[in-house]
């Protein structure tokens, strides 16, 4: 034994004494202390001296400077470009109005209740996807690892989405706006509009050709479009820039990036509402049809809208969280971040569909003066007799219930022979049902109606501002879903990190912007995220509520919240929750298996899409994509399961009580055969050092399971010292 081991002894007992009076006395007197303790799960060799020398050990873990920098991080991320142009389309698709009613029962049942999980476990635990799973159970440590994969696929393609959005908005400051009208082509002898162009029209010839320069197959690369790629080079130097330096850098952003969208939506809305026909939008968009509600695909469709629209699984809204203070009332963070993303989707359909309508309006004008002009040649021509119109018919400047009369008198009259006339039913509600989503909607339709806009390039860089924004915010915290974890997990440098993988997946990224780069997009899309992410959100359920345990977490709320969280959230969590998130992964799996895997291809010498099946390599993409993003969760389980590798540094389960601080403990060290955490054989876990572990495992206590216990799951376990009289106790 060593010379000095009686001054050590003394000083370890002494130690140990002191510490264990503190626990208890805050134990007893000062409950508010421990609700108020943060979980710090470091390397190591960072902060054992402060253990050594009884120091308080201070959480170095980045805050937010505001809780409304937080919550307009959170809104941020989950308010993004689905809300403007996939919500309204699903809205029109499933019955207008009564389509708001099985999605908002859906985000109660589904959408508050998960977005509340991952928002508490987060701020519970304090770490990245990674380190809370691990925590929870290391055997389920593959959840964060497969919720980073799915983040990095999402980020190469949305980017690219943020990158076609900062062209157009770079076109934009010109009058008239590049896309208002065909272009003319020149030959020695005459001139003519592009033929492209004519067949489909301005905005669509636009898109595909001037924009994309799209090829007419996946198969056909042919080669990178050097305008989108710089748009996407400029696109990833923002997002890195952003985030280089965490939130810390992010979050002064969110000011501008959350709270812009909602001034150009508002501003389109009111400039909307003052032109012809955009009632007549809203009329479309919000009259019910109930039959079509009854329909298993609408609640399918809804039931994935609300997943997708709050951001679940991809590991941002863990990651924002875990920022937080531990007392934070996560609960109000949940339900008021997932209100604001339903209103805002219904604002940006009030929006899509007052604009929609008066493009409409102004496109069944075009079709009522065209189609008068019919009449008039088939008058004069004898085909149709005088008699048959009525008298107060004005054919110069006839209006769109006139025609219509005068359209249903000739039908009636010329029954047989209708069809050969070529007529027109000019319907403002026949424009209307044209349903449009995503780039169709926003590159195409509604670029179109904005060039009927008064002051029209103001408007378009606007809206195109809008989109870059609303991207951006999302990027944000889909890019910390994938650096906090590694960042917690493997301790490496936050700004070398963002650096080396906004550089990679600018390079993957260049794929994206070849000339068939469109079609990528669509098949990651399809295939990279709706799948892995289900079962994803499924695992965390079953990890949070059966492995972890459901009263136990109620009672982590209890103690964050300050007060008992409803008993709803008790049977959600436990029973309904999991039974729908896995009728949806059934009916997406069937869904996927009855929808042909493709993709609408440009056909140039038609002007118009035309539906491809992928090739065989390509249909070998599709399913690498879903294999590879949910790989991590069976790997890391094998792994863990048989022991292949020293898990014994780095443990996110070694952690302890002391001076109203939850720190880490060396694990890796000397002098004890018991595991503080995970209830292990001496065999399994290596033996901390007698000099720095304060409180270890009472003799005789029950073992403990994969996940921490005690008031406040963590488990504040006290030495068995073999020398202290128990009056020091």
């Amino acid at each position: 034994m060593p010379k000095n081991s009686k001054v050590v002894k003394r000083e370890l007992d002494d130690e140990v004494i002191e510490s264990v009076k503190d626990l208890l006395s805050n134990e007893d007197s000062s409950d508010d202390a421990f609700k108020k303790s943060e979980l710090m799960v470091d390397d190591q060799e960072e902060k054992d001296v402060d253990v050594e020398e009884g120091s308080d050990v201070e959480d170095e873990r980045p805050a937010w400077n505001s809780k409304l920098q937080y919550i307009l991080a959170q809104v941020g991320f989950s308010v993004g470009l689905g809300n403007v142009w996939r919500f309204p389309y699903l809205c029109q698709k499933n019955g207008g109005g009564a389509y708001l009613v099985p999605y908002l029962i859906l985000l109660l049942i589904i959408g508050i209740p998960l977005f509340f999980l991952e928002l508490a476990v987060g701020q519970r635990i304090r770490r990245g996807s990674i380190g809370v799973w691990n925590y929870i159970s290391p055997k389920l440590g593959g959840i964060g690892f497969a919720s980073c994969v799915v983040c990095f696929f999402v980020a190469l393609y949305y980017n690219v989405i943020i990158g076609w959005s900062l062209f157009y908005f770079s076109q934009s400051f010109q009058h008239p706006l590049p896309w208002d009208q065909c272009p003319l082509v020149k030959n020695a002898s005459h001139t003519f509009v592009e033929p492209e162009c004519e067949k489909s029209s301005a905005t669509t010839y636009y898109w595909y050709r001037e924009a994309l320069n799209i090829s007419s197959s996946l198969s056909e690369s042919g080669g990178l479009n050097w305008k989108m790629t710089i748009c996407l080079l400029a696109a990833w130097v923002m997002v890195c820039l952003a985030m280089i330096k965490g939130i810390q850098s992010s979050g002064k952003i969110m000011y501008f990036s959350s709270l812009f969208p909602y001034v150009v939506l508002l501003c389109f809305l009111i400039r909307g509402l003052l032109l012809n026909g955009s009632v007549d939008g809203i009329r479309h968009m919000f009259t019910p049809k109930l039959e079509i509600m009854l329909e298993p695909k609408v609640w399918r469709e809804a039931a994935t809208q609300v997943f997708f629209a709050l951001g679940l699984g991809f590991g941002g809204v863990i990651a924002f969280s875990s920022y937080n203070k531990r007392d934070n009332n996560c609960h109000f963070d949940a339900v008021l971040v997932s209100f604001i993303n339903f209103f805002t989707s219904v604002l940006a359909t009030l929006v899509v569909f007052a604009v929609l309508g008066f493009k409409a309006n102004i496109i069944n004008e075009k079709c009522v003066t065209q189609n008068s002009e019919k009449i008039l040649k088939l008058l004069k021509m004898g085909n149709l007799s005088q008699d048959m119109i009525p008298h107060h018919i004005n054919f110069s400047s006839i209006t769109a219930e006139d025609y219509n009369l005068v359209y249903d008198i000739i039908q009636k009259v010329k029954e047989e022979q209708f069809d050969s006339l070529g007529l027109k039913s000019c319907q403002i509600e026949d424009e209307l049902d044209k349903a449009v989503q995503g780039t169709g909607l926003a590159f195409i339709a509604f670029t179109e109606a904005m060039t009927h806009f008064p002051a029209s390039p103001f408007w378009s860089v606007m809206f195109f501002l809008m989109l870059v924004n609303l991207g951006l915010g999302s990027m944000f915290g889909t890019i910390e879903g994938i650096i906090t974890p590694i960042v917690d997990t493997f301790k490496v440098r936050k700004e070398i990190l963002t650096v080396i993988c906004c550089l990679v997946a600018f390079f993957i990224g260049l794929i994206f912007v070849q000339r068939s780069g469109n079609y990528f997009v669509t098949m990651f899309d399809d295939y990279s995220a709706t799948l892995p992410l289900l079962i994803v959100v499924i695992l965390e359920n079953i990890a949070v509520i059966r492995i972890y345990g459901i009263d136990k977490f109620m009672e982590d709320l209890k103690d964050m919240l300050g007060f008992s969280p409803s008993q709803y959230y008790y049977y959600m969590w436990k029973y309904v929750s999991p039974f729908v998130l896995l009728c949806l992964l059934v009916a997406s799996i069937v869904q996927m298996g009855l929808s042909p895997p493709g993709y609408n291809a440009w056909i140039e010498d038609m002007a118009m899409e035309e539906f491809h099946s992928y090739p065989t390599w390509g249909m070998i993409v599709c399913i690498s994509l879903m294999v590879l993003a949910i790989l991590p969760v069976p790997i890391v389980f094998m792994v863990r399961r048989c022991n292949l590798i020293d898990d014994s540094s780095g443990s996110l389960a070694s952690v302890s009580y002391k001076r109203g601080r939850i720190i880490k403990e060396p694990v890796n060290l000397e002098g004890d055969n018991t595991s503080l955490i995970h209830g292990k054989s001496p065999s399994e876990v290596p033996s901390p050092n007698f000099g720095k572990n304060i409180y270890r495992k009472q003799t005789g206590s029950p073992t403990l399971d994969t996940a921490p216990n005690g008031r406040y799951g963590i488990g504040y376990l006290m030495a068995d010292m073999p020398d202290m009289p128990e009056s020091d106790l």
